[in-house]
């Protein structure tokens, strides 16, 4: 179901990587999309259609701009980017990390741009076939528009939760640093058993399996650039190794 605008705007997406291509997907039956990415040549969508292409300029006149880039990549994209945004348009990221990509766009956009950061808490592995139902944290940063983007992101089905990039990060470097992390180990130890399995394994896999192939820019994102996720990482192996000295111990004879 199109979700119907008071009127048909232009969305620009930086970036066609896993996300920018999800984006691409979602909101594509709602916008007139174009698409800035210099690594790609063209831009395709699982059902066979093309996105036109362009360059940053034609993306900074869009009405709205998502930035789907790594965090690496930001502050040069926001340098670059920030003196082409016309006034009135609104400039949303996508990233995993909110307070260090949050805090780059303040610095670098010019105070006239409205920025609202949201983080899909779904991927292309586990979207499913709608994103009814999957949740999505938003960020309001600057202006008043974000109310907008919710209502917009709630029409779609999608359960938007507000909140700050402080408390994002806090509880993110739990929920998604753990979850990497521990993926990351286990796929290190395969090939993983599959004939004596119990359920719990095979949620076990499941999980992983859903964030195995992300690329090193999001595990870097997740594990670096959120200034929680050491802490978590930290007290996960203190804790991990307190119990391997339980279990050495009942195991000495």
């Amino acid at each position: 179901m199109v979700v119907e605008l008071l009127e048909r705007q232009r969305l620009g997406i930086v970036g066609f990587g896993a996300f920018g291509r999800l984006v691409a997907e979602v909101l594509g039956p709602h916008f007139d999309l174009k698409v800035h990415d210099p690594a790609y040549t063209h831009a395709t969508l699982a059902d066979g259609s093309d996105i036109a292409m362009g360059p940053l300029q034609d993306i900074a006149r869009c009405d709205v701009v998502v930035l789907a880039v790594p965090v690496a990549a930001m502050r040069g994209l926001c340098l670059e980017l920030g003196p082409m945004l016309a006034e009135g348009t609104l400039l949303v990221d996508v990233g995993s990390v909110k307070m260090h990509p949050m805090a780059i766009m303040v610095e670098l956009i010019p105070a006239h741009i409205e920025i609202v950061g949201t983080h899909p808490l779904f991927g292309p592995q586990s979207i499913g076939n709608t994103v009814a139902g999957k949740k999505i944290a938003l960020c309001p940063v600057r202006g008043t528009r974000w109310r907008w983007v919710s209502a917009f992101l709630r029409r779609l089905g999608l359960d938007v939760i507000v909140t700050t990039a402080r408390e994002h990060d806090q509880e993110l470097a739990t929920v998604q640093g753990l979850t990497h992390l521990i993926a990351k180990v286990i796929v290190e130890m395969g090939p993983l058993p599959d004939r004596m399995t119990t359920a719990s394994f095979d949620c076990l896999v499941d999980a992983v399996n859903m964030v195995k192939d992300d690329s090193a820019a999001v595990l870097d994102a997740i594990e670096a650039s959120n200034p929680y996720a050491a802490d978590v990482r930290d007290t996960f192996f203190e804790r991990a190794a307190h119990l391997r000295g339980q279990f050495d111990a009942q195991s000495t004879p």
